[in-house]
Order: C-alpha cells, then structure tokens, then sequence
C-alpha cells in the first residue's frame, strides 16, 4: 500500500461514516466510530461525538490505525 493509494481511498468516501481500530502499546486497541470529515496533505481527521480526532496516512500504511468502512 502507498501514500497516493491510501488518500485516494480516503477522497472517495469523505463524508462517509468510518469504524477507526488504533493499535497502540502492550496490545491496547482502541475503537472509535466516527464520520471522515476532512483531509490534508499530511493528516486526516474524523469527526468522533463533534470532537475531530487527526490520524497521519503513515499511520494507516504501516498498520497502527486500520479502518473499515461502514
């Protein structure tokens, strides 16, 4: 997977609600349901219960943030 995959991914479904899975350290995962709500050349946000929660394309290419789209 590249960078200009993943934000091509994510342009089509902005705006589209997203289950983000963050996996993090000693095997802590978190969840979070949310709306795509914007993009930029570095980040992307989702909009999670009117609070924006940012998250870097590296993070999903790499695998520490995974999302499934609902």
């Amino acid at each position: 997977m590249n960078l200009n995959i993943v934000k091509e991914e994510l342009k089509k479904n902005l705006n589209k609600k997203v289950r983000v899975s963050v996996f993090g350290l000693r095997n802590r995962v978190d969840h979070y349901e949310g709306v795509l709500y914007k993009i930029y050349p570095n980040i992307f946000t989702v909009l999670i219960r009117g609070e924006e929660k940012s998250f870097t394309y590296r993070d999903v290419i790499t695998g520490e943030v995974k999302l499934k789209y609902l």
